[in-house]
């Protein structure tokens, strides 16, 4: 199994509506970056993902599970990128923000951190489970 984080501006498509999507989920889509898209190529069924609300926020607030691995992307009319089909998990009970994450050392070495603007980004186990344990418990 491997671990990510999707970006999404909570405006456009939030943790609520994907948990509203039920278990059909829905198509991670629109991505446009070609090294994002690359990443939604390596997702794997089962994998998880934190979702992560980019602009507003600025926080980790859930995760979802990959459904579907990569399919070409219906609102791509070239037919170069594809999306994954993704449904809600769980919501972290705290969210975690960025500003919390760029103070942790040994995490510092996250795409999140050092490449801010990149919507799907892989995560390694180590750093997925710091993230996830600070999301189960207060840290303030």
């Amino acid at each position: 199994m491997n671990f990510w984080l999707l970006k999404s501006e909570p405006d456009v498509w939030s943790i609520d509506q994907q948990k509203k999507a039920g278990k059909k989920g829905v198509a991670w889509d629109g991505v446009r970056n070609y090294q994002a898209a690359n990443n939604l190529k390596k997702m794997k069924i089962g994998d998880l993902c934190f979702f992560y609300h980019s602009n507003i926020g600025k926080e980790i607030v859930g995760i979802v599970k990959v459904i579907k691995e990569a399919f070409i992307d219906k609102t791509d009319e070239n037919k170069r990128f594809v999306a994954v089909q993704v449904r809600f998990q769980e919501y972290l009970k705290y969210p975690i923000s960025l500003e919390k994450i760029k103070k942790i050392k040994t995490i510092s070495h996250l795409p999140l951190i050092k490449q801010s603007r990149l919507s799907v980004m892989p995560i390694d186990f180590k750093s997925w489970k710091i993230i996830y344990k600070m999301g189960k418990i207060n840290l303030n």
